[in-house]
């Protein structure tokens, strides 16, 4: 009946973030050309441009703007071709090429801003292509230059924890270090100069799934008293999302079996009863955390699986604690059922 922290972690679904990307719509010489408050380009920078836009795709548009780049090398457009560029690379789903074109990109855009502006695309084709080390090592390298840049703090300890699903910790430590820091900007609401209010609050509203991460990384470093704290902190913030009920009924299970073990080496005695009461005191938490998780998986068919394994462990214990019958236990998953949306 030991419900295994880690094997959960693989049942677990990874967490979807999207980020926001510089992505630049419409035609770039649409808000240059003709406005006295931007200066007037050439008819062949026109042009040059209108060739970029016209362009059938990211490949394309990146050649025709290394021809631009060649013959305007200072052109009033240049940043807007470059950002242009990096929205239309960004959009590529393929991660093999979305990478290549990257690296054409900065070998096209030798601009210190330039190159920063194409770094999160290619963090994301390193992430999308499983170069995890690429990954992280970029991401240090930014980091140390924009230390509060919340979006990559954020996207970071998402892919270090999903690397500990996938049973590899190395990134743990430095993942649970960008969580932190995460979670700290955002709880100061410390909302970055150049993001939208919409865009900061979505980033808010990650702050659940940061603490159950968080949460997460520290049952993998071993860490049962942290995680319980930081996966509480989750369940407080969304108490709709079932994962955090079942990595708390884990943790419980894992207290429960081990006070049951000293229990059962104990002589009769007072101290072997008071360690039964402890136990099973400990075993009617581990049947409301279950429960909890049950109810909120009810009716949902992508945790199926879990539920499953859920009523598995809680039945028995319930029954242990009802004189063999499950009269109520369905009274108390209801309990913890989540409203249907209207």
């Amino acid at each position: 009946m030991r419900f295994k922290s880690l094997t959960l972690l693989r049942k677990i679904c990874s967490l979807s973030l999207v980020i926001c990307s510089l992505v630049f719509a419409g035609s770039i010489v649409s808000n240059a050309q003709g406005q006295d408050k931007k200066p007037k380009v050439s008819e062949g920078e026109a042009k040059g441009a209108s060739a970029i836009n016209s362009a059938p795709d990211a490949a394309a548009k990146l050649a025709a703007a290394g021809e631009f780049v060649k013959k305007y090398p200072k052109s009033p457009l240049r940043a807007e071709v470059s950002g242009y560029l990096v929205g239309q690379i960004d959009q590529v789903g393929d991660a093999a090429q979305k990478l290549a074109l990257a690296e054409t990109f900065q070998k096209t855009f030798t601009g210190d801003k330039e190159q920063e502006a194409i770094q999160p695309v290619i963090l994301d084709a390193y992430l999308a292509a499983k170069r995890t080390d690429d990954a992280f090592t970029l991401a240090a390298s930014i980091l140390a230059k924009q230390p509060e840049n919340v979006v990559l703090l954020t996207r970071m300890l998402i892919a270090g924890t999903d690397e500990a699903k996938r049973q590899n910790p190395k990134y743990a430590p430095q993942s649970q270090q960008y969580g932190l820091k995460a979670i700290e900007l955002i709880e100061a609401n410390k909302k970055p100069a150049d993001m939208t209010d919409a865009a900061w609050e979505n980033i808010k509203a990650l702050l659940p799934a940061l603490y159950q991460n968080m949460g997460i990384l520290s049952l993998v470093s071993r860490n049962s008293a942290e995680a319980q704290t930081r996966l509480e902190k989750a369940a407080t913030l969304n108490p709709a999302e079932p994962f955090n009920y079942v990595l708390l009924g884990s943790i419980a299970n894992d207290e429960y079996q081990q006070l049951a073990t000293t229990h059962k080496s104990m002589p009769n005695g007072p101290q072997k009863d008071e360690a039964l009461k402890k136990a099973t005191a400990m075993m009617d938490k581990v049947i409301d955390l279950y429960a909890h998780a049950v109810g909120a998986t009810d009716g949902k068919p992508e945790y199926q699986q879990i539920h499953d394994q859920l009523m598995q462990d809680l039945t028995p214990y319930y029954k242990y604690r009802h004189n063999q019958s499950t009269e109520g236990l369905q009274q108390l998953i209801d309990k913890y059922k989540v409203p249907a949306k209207p």
